[in-house]
């Protein structure tokens, strides 16, 4: 494959992940907003460090209101975070691949799109409807599904799960190490009913909710970040991704377990390895926080080395004379 080919399709689903992840962090903070006696002034700056987009927000807006962040991370296209510059980055992607992937994933990502752009032009940052946010996390997963239906499961196909992945893992650091800390208000909050709040909604940023209380029933910080860090079977757990992601890399690349033959393959099979066996009581001692953002310096780094294997232009040397 074409290593234009497989940037673009890298790339088209990483965006539309970055979309759902978007959509999913403000849904559930604007439902957050019912549910706490607390000061909401300073609910909604978290949501812009969760992105990692902080310094862009605070150069052109005088404060983290409620409209300017919906805005900012919605609707605003000199942010290319927000869910609208992800989505045109995501079809122009798509564009330049046609003839790869099937007429049916062209049509979802089109139509896609074309909902975002209509609501932009539609709706002010203030009136954003509830159900708009719904329908992006929605059109994400039909998005997906069409693929995993309508394409063969080759090299392209691995290298959609690859971004998808990896942009999924890296969502997942962020809003376990951000929001939580960034949302709790007080320490008076801690083991109170507010604090449950808390971490419940942290779940439901990942879909997790259902699937947490199904296997341990309440609401415990630890559980939680063991849940959402370790856990193998949960599609949106750190672990589970990573994992998934590197046999993607190696249905690329050809390469037995065990083994590997570019720095892609080290980079990624070491951070797996690394979160495999790694107990969540080491992790809390070490500092949640900590190991957190070492984890997500170690995914640029994997993103990195997947760029410079993959996809950078390599010059050919001149023949000799």
């Amino acid at each position: 494959m074409l290593s234009r080919v497989a940037d673009s399709i890298y790339w088209m689903n990483r965006y539309i992940e970055r979309a759902e992840n978007v959509a999913r962090f403000i849904h559930v903070n604007i439902n957050l907003m019912l549910d706490l006696p607390i000061d909401q002034a300073n609910q909604w700056l978290p949501l812009v460090i969760t992105t990692g987009d902080r310094a862009a927000f605070e150069s052109r807006y005088s404060e983290a209101t409620q409209e300017n962040v919906i805005h900012f991370l919605t609707f605003d296209e000199l942010n290319p975070n927000s869910i609208v510059s992800c989505l045109t980055a995501a079809r122009e992607n798509a564009r330049t691949v046609r003839e790869v992937i099937s007429s049916e994933a062209w049509e979802q990502v089109n139509r896609f799109y074309l909902m975002v752009k209509a609501a932009a032009r539609q709706t002010t940052p203030e009136h954003v409807p509830d159900v708009f946010y719904t329908s992006v996390k929605m059109a994400s997963h039909l998005y997906v599904g069409i693929s995993d239906n309508t394409m063969n499961h080759g090299e392209g196909w691995h290298f959609a799960q690859l971004g998808r992945l990896l942009e999924r893992a890296d969502k997942t650091a962020r809003i376990l190490d951000v929001k939580y800390f960034m949302l709790l208000p007080s320490v008076n909050y801690v083991g109170s009913p507010y604090d449950a709040i808390l971490w419940s909604a942290l779940l439901k940023s990942a879909s997790a909710f259902e699937m947490y209380r199904k296997r341990h029933h309440h609401i415990d910080p630890t559980r939680v970040a063991e849940f959402l860090i370790l856990d193998r079977h949960f599609p949106r757990s750190i672990n589970y991704c990573l994992g998934h992601a590197e046999q993607s890399l190696r249905q690329i690349t050809g390469t037995p377990i065990g083994s590997f033959n570019n720095l892609a393959e080290r980079r990624l099979g070491r951070l797996r390895s690394d979160l495999e066996y790694a107990p969540i009581e080491d992790i809390i001692a070490k500092g949640l926080h900590e190991f957190l953002d070492g984890l997500e310096s170690q995914l640029n780094i994997v993103g990195q080395a997947i760029y410079s294997t993959f996809f950078a232009m390599r010059s050919t040397p001149l023949p000799a004379i």
